[in-house]
């Protein structure tokens, strides 16, 4: 079978966004290609290489994000008319610090399974806060004590901690959690957060997607991570008849969709509990809090890296 490789051209800023576009269009993997992830990884001592070029530090330097999609070749005439309409759309939403770069589009048709191998190149080992570890299901890692491990074969749905709006989440997450907890995952893509709550002691975690490649992908992390019994995935936008109430609730999901989910998302949250919102770019901080505060909610913590902010609330 064939593919075309769609490459968008971006910035660190603006990949999440591309990316959360492509998302819409494929069930065959989105990667993202930013030299800003080594860097960090090399400054945080996370990896180390023998031989790194000078010109990877250079902050003068044009460093541009790549984000490759894969489409099927015969549905590429009828799917990218709408990918360019999206990334124009996206293009001309971003204001203020959020810089997209040219979102210039690249295609390439590739053979068979070479965009699995290519997504698979860009997923290493990600430690995230104190405890946790994400890795790759094809990569052996040998744990540490302490570390929590979440293993992801996530080339179908996103989420895999490589990204501020994700580790975020994760980071935070650590500090939450106690034996009892019951947390509620909102929009859970690859299961990556619910997964990791059991990981770290919550008693059950329920995952919610309106997405079923998503549902079927974090179903199979849970069971790769054999939590499967602690969970439960359901296909649902919360909206239509979905009851129930955890002490943590977390959504990684853009702005405007937490605002349309705004009176629905404090109603899974028992009393005294925590809510943690993330993917929220600067410019919609404000809009996010003029939504969610009205709802008997507190904010007791506000978290950024790069361009994102995170949000934790407390039930009032």
């Amino acid at each position: 079978m064939k593919f075309t490789e769609v490459t968008i051209h971006t910035t660190t800023e603006g990949s999440e966004l591309v990316a959360d576009v492509l998302w819409r269009y494929t069930v065959y993997g989105v990667a993202i290609s930013d030299v800003a992830d080594v860097i960090a990884l090399q400054q945080n001592k996370v990896m180390y290489w023998d031989y790194m070029d000078e010109s990877l530090t250079d902050q003068s330097a044009n460093k541009e994000v790549l984000v490759k999609s894969f489409i099927a070749l015969d549905e590429t005439d009828t799917i990218l008319p709408e990918i360019r309409e999206d990334i124009e759309e996206l293009g001309r939403s971003c204001v203020g610090n959020l810089y997209p770069g040219s979102l210039e589009i690249t295609l390439r048709e590739v053979e068979g399974d070479e965009w699995h191998a290519i997504w698979k190149e860009h997923f290493r080992p990600i430690h995230i806060g104190a405890d946790v570890v994400v890795v790759p299901e094809w990569i052996r890692y040998d744990r540490k004590p302490g570390e929590k491990v979440v293993y992801l074969d996530s080339n179908m749905a996103f989420g895999t901690g490589e990204h501020e709006t994700t580790s975020m989440c994760l980071e935070l997450m650590q500090d939450y959690i106690k034996p009892k907890t019951v947390c509620i995952d909102v929009g859970c893509g690859s299961g990556i957060l619910g997964i990791a709550a059991i990981k770290l002691g919550a008693k059950h975690a329920y995952l919610t997607d309106i997405d079923k490649v998503a549902v079927e992908s974090a179903a199979h992390n849970a069971k790769l991570n054999c939590v499967q019994d602690n969970v439960d995935i359901v296909q649902t936008n919360l909206i239509d008849g979905f009851d129930v109430q955890g002490d943590l609730v977390v959504a990684n999901i853009t702005a405007e969709i937490l605002c349309g989910l705004a009176s629905a998302i404090p109603k899974c949250l028992n009393k005294g509990g925590t809510l943690i919102l993330s993917g929220i770019i600067e410019d919609r901080v404000d809009m996010v809090l003029e939504f969610f505060l009205p709802q008997g909610l507190e904010l007791v913590k506000r978290r950024q890296k790069g361009g994102w902010i995170a949000l934790v609330f407390k039930s009032v």
